[in-house]
């Protein structure tokens, strides 16, 4: 069984530079919306969303979304304004959505990595596909659920891999 230990943990995307992910052989990733991209309830990205969306790009790195999300007019919003693909709904941790956005790109699971906030979900999910994964800070608690899911992550994020500054 793979456990859940992301490869990479950073506060934000924005540590996530197109230098470290080139550097770490990827071309691919794949991103959660909700409390990585973008507050729950936000329907438009934050000034330093489109700045790293476009650095990545310019990079030559490709993005695309990998939500849970069933709201549509959300995760369509956010790929338009950001013009790039996206799969709502993607039942993370299986890895249906993850394969068939690898498959798309052409890209082996060594070249791709899922970027998210949640170690049950994003992490296991990247690991159950055989990527990397970029585990980042959720970006406002809210509700005493999640706070509690993350609580249990806890020692998960601890045996993280590698702390990007």
């Amino acid at each position: 069984m793979k456990l859940p230990v992301p490869d990479f943990s950073c506060h934000n995307v924005t540590q996530i530079t197109p230098d470290i992910v080139r550097g770490s052989g990827i071309s691919l990733l794949m991103l959660d919306l909700d409390n990585t991209i973008a507050p729950y309830k936000t329907t438009v990205p934050a000034e330093h969303v489109l700045r790293w969306v476009r650095d990545m790009k310019e990079a030559g790195i490709d993005l695309h979304f990998v939500s849970n999300s069933k709201r549509p007019d959300r995760v369509e919003g956010f790929a338009g304004i950001l013009d790039i693909g996206y799969i709502k709904a993607a039942r993370k941790p299986g890895t249906k959505a993850l394969k068939k956005v690898m498959a798309d790109f052409g890209r082996s699971p060594e070249e791709c990595a899922l970027v998210g906030d949640q170690i049950y979900t994003d992490v296991w999910a990247a690991s159950r596909a055989g990527c990397r994964s970029f585990l980042v800070h959720p970006i406002r608690f809210t509700n005493p659920f999640l706070f509690l899911r993350y609580l249990a992550e806890a020692p998960f994020r601890a045996l993280r891999r590698s702390r990007l500054k």
